[in-house]
């Protein structure tokens, strides 16, 4: 019997993922993060190790080894020293604005306990690969989730340009938890197209560790439980986990809630940024805007919330929710953008749809790819211009992967709103239609 092998052209496309690849960390080592260094050290930004993961690490050590509140200003005068290199001093106004302290529930100390007792360069150095694999990984649990069926040569170059995104190059340096949460996120929603409900749930609540950008998409699964009497077990996998982190960190620090809700309160004032859409648009504009943008979502929430795990609906609605998140939440950081995984594929997967509908949809649906395929290309270019040119006169275009970088939240969505909108109303007239033959 011969066997069907994957076509040649799929292969072309893998080894293309490839130097893509290669091109993108070797604009990010070579050009972008020389330049950014250069340009905090003549500014006068302290720079110590410049760690995300640190504040958790740093807060979980000092809670399980020596029982110090990580909330506590002590803590973060500590974090400050191995964040910045030294204490911050808030009488001088050209101290950075973040302070970096521990603004996190407090059981994500369970996920840091592993390596509380190793040096924090080593554990900085596994996990800055970890994450990277965790973004390949999320991948394939994506594609499962939203129904895309790809041959292992098309998947693999999928994996493959996840990591050679700039947020992959920001999580590779900055070790934030996007990459993990967006990875159990990824593994919760194709546990539930599998039918695990219960252990969905339980990944849902692990979660919560960055509640910033996965709350809107657990309340939406949340919603979607509501839709039959067989789901109520993702609310009681989610609920009893929950139950059970909270109970756990109280036991090792009561009255915690407390104390994370005050920092919680007192972060916007030095810890947050303008949302893209404020970014974007003026102050009332942006939450006009937003307004709109949110009650279509619960709209669409609610109208589709019924649809099965493995339909269309549940797809457009899982890529509505992750991108009104992006534009949405008070950050910029690029991290953050893991979350355009899902719904790139949820459009790469209803392609045939889109192709019915009108010049709107597909003229964003490109745009959305448009904007991902300049990063890459433009990063290639660079990377070879700079075998030939000096680094000095290269730097000169340093940024130009990532121009597009504020543009792909919003138009991402405006892809997913016009699609979804264009899928409703085909729908209420095929309803229409059923009703008045």
């Amino acid at each position: 019997m011969r066997l069907n092998r994957a076509p040649r052209s799929s292969w072309l496309v893998l080894a293309a993922s490839l130097l893509v690849c290669f091109s993108v960390w070797h604009w990010a080592e070579t050009i972008l993060v020389p330049a950014n260094t250069l340009a905090a050290e003549s500014k006068g930004v302290p720079i110590g190790n410049n760690s995300d993961l640190y504040p958790r690490w740093l807060g979980a050590r000092e809670l399980l080894l020596h029982r110090r509140d990580p909330y506590s200003a002590e803590v973060t005068r500590d974090i400050q020293i191995g964040f910045y290199g030294r204490p911050l001093d808030p009488t001088k106004p050209t101290e950075p604005r973040a302070q970096e302290s521990f603004v996190y529930p407090l059981y994500v100390v369970f996920l840091m306990a592993p390596t509380i007792t190793l040096p924090f360069s080593t554990v900085a150095d596994v996990s800055r690969w970890l994450l990277l694999i965790a973004i390949a990984v999320s991948v394939p649990l994506w594609t499962y989730a939203v129904g895309l069926r790809l041959r292992t040569p098309y998947l693999a170059s999928a994996m493959v340009l996840a990591v050679s995104s700039y947020p992959a190059v920001l999580e590779f340096h900055m070790q934030n938890l996007s990459a993990l949460v967006a990875l159990l996120l990824a593994l919760a929603v194709a546990s539930l197209v599998r039918g695990w409900l219960i252990f969905s749930g339980l990944l849902l609540a692990l979660a919560t560790v960055k509640p910033d950008t996965t709350t809107p998409v657990i309340l939406w699964l949340l919603v979607w439980a509501t839709g039959g009497k067989e789901r109520r077990r993702l609310i009681w996998g989610f609920g009893g986990s929950m139950a059970i982190l909270m109970a756990s960190a109280q036991a090792l620090s009561p009255g915690w809630i407390g104390r994370f809700l005050t920092a919680v309160r007192e972060y916007p004032g030095y810890g947050t940024d303008p949302s893209i859409l404020q970014v974007l648009f003026p102050q009332i504009i942006a939450n006009l805007m937003l307004a709109a943008l949110v009650a279509y979502l619960l709209v669409t929430c609610w109208r589709w919330r019924r649809a099965t795990a493995d339909s269309a609906r549940f797809g457009w609605t899982l890529a509505l929710v992750t991108t009104t998140t992006l534009v949405a939440i008070p950050k910029l950081s690029a991290y953050n953008q893991v979350l355009l995984i899902p719904p790139l594929l949820v459009l790469l997967a209803q392609r045939g749809a889109i192709r019915s509908m009108g010049l709107m949809q597909r003229a964003l649906a490109k745009a959305a790819f448009a904007g991902q395929g300049w990063q890459w290309a433009t990063a290639v270019i660079i990377s070879l211009l700079s075998l030939l040119i000096s680094g000095q006169r290269i730097r000169a275009a340093e940024l130009v992967p990532v121009y597009t970088l504020l543009a792909m939240p919003p138009l991402t969505l405006l892809a997913v709103v016009f699609a979804t909108f264009s899928r409703q109303r085909q729908s209420e007239s095929y309803s229409s239609a059923s009703k008045n033959p």
